[in-house]
């Protein structure tokens, strides 16, 4: 509000004569500052955002002295309240573990019988979520979400196997792994041709990258060339060998690509993938249910799940 009395803003005065400086429309004193003709207004700070500031550190000091606030080396300040979260997070995992004891206790290996514990749909019911969770904290990494295999890693989710796609010899594999330094590992390992004349390596290569979906001549030179040096592990007609580890060529679920380019490079470095062991992570009930979630992924109902 205007003051008659001021003599700075009485008309005709000078509102910026002497020390302070007022606002001639507002009458606030203003900071001195101008930009270009706008005036800043020295203002009162908003006591609302005061109080919000105090009552923010007053919050602050209550947290400090009743949870765990301060870093003190190895270790922090627990508070008043005495709150441990590592020690929550302890016995909410004793608990659900609890908790699914009983369901869980089936897949041991004593009763692990794959067609019982598959007709018990309330027990899959239970079972199959906590299996997918099992999968994909595990599995998923290396063999995709869905079982959908990647560039070095085998396809989970159709129906062809590495050594069979039965539950039992699934948790074999899982438990022991493939190449690794347990005792009961399986072992499968394609050796190098780099002995072989190169001409032979590429008359193998595009031989192989043909077998996929196509009919292929076995009687052909490049069909003996195969035979000679390929059938023992992989079969006759290439659709792998389930004893030994040995993949198919003749669907489409490729380990490492089938391409002849990608084919000469086997032949020429070999390969030697790892799949680890996992009994010493995960429980034997564990393992068994993981292997049956996993030989269900291949099934044409989609898993079962």
């Amino acid at each position: 509000m205007s003051n008659p009395t001021d003599p700075r803003q009485m008309p005709g005065a000078d509102p910026y004569s002497g020390n302070r400086k007022i606002d001639p429309v507002t009458g606030y004193d203003t900071t001195g500052h101008d930009w270009g003709g706008i005036t800043e207004l020295n203002t009162a700070f908003p006591k609302v955002v005061i109080w919000a500031l105090v009552l923010t550190f007053l919050y602050s000091v209550v947290a400090w002295i009743l949870l765990p606030a301060w870093p003190t080396g190895r270790g922090y300040t627990r508070g008043l309240l005495g709150l441990d979260q590592s020690e929550e997070a302890i016995k909410g995992f004793n608990s659900l573990a609890d908790r699914r004891q009983d369901w869980l206790s089936r897949f041991a290996d004593d009763k692990f019988d794959v067609l019982s514990l598959s007709a018990d749909a309330t027990l899959m019911a239970t079972a199959m979520p906590a299996a997918a969770r099992l999968f994909a904290d595990n599995c998923a990494a290396c063999h995709g979400t869905n079982g959908q295999g990647g560039p070095g890693f085998p396809v989970l989710s159709d129906e062809t196997w590495l050594w069979s796609g039965d539950a039992e010899e699934i948790a074999t594999t899982i438990g022991h792994g493939i190449n690794t330094e347990d005792p009961d590992t399986r072992y499968a390992e394609m050796p190098a041709f780099d002995w072989m004349e190169r001409s032979d390596r590429l008359t193998l290569a595009e031989f192989v990258s043909e077998m996929p979906g196509r009919a292929v001549d076995f009687e052909s030179p490049a069909g003996t060339l195969f035979s000679e040096n390929c059938s023992s592990c992989h079969g006759e007609t290439g659709a792998g060998g389930l004893e030994i580890g040995a993949p198919s060529f003749t669907d489409e679920a490729v380990i490492y690509g089938q391409d002849r380019e990608t084919v000469m490079q086997t032949l020429r470095r070999g390969r030697h993938g790892v799949m680890p062991a996992w009994s010493g992570r995960l429980s034997e009930a564990e393992i068994n249910l993981l292997a049956l979630f996993v030989a269900r992924l291949g099934q044409p109902a989609g898993g079962g799940q």
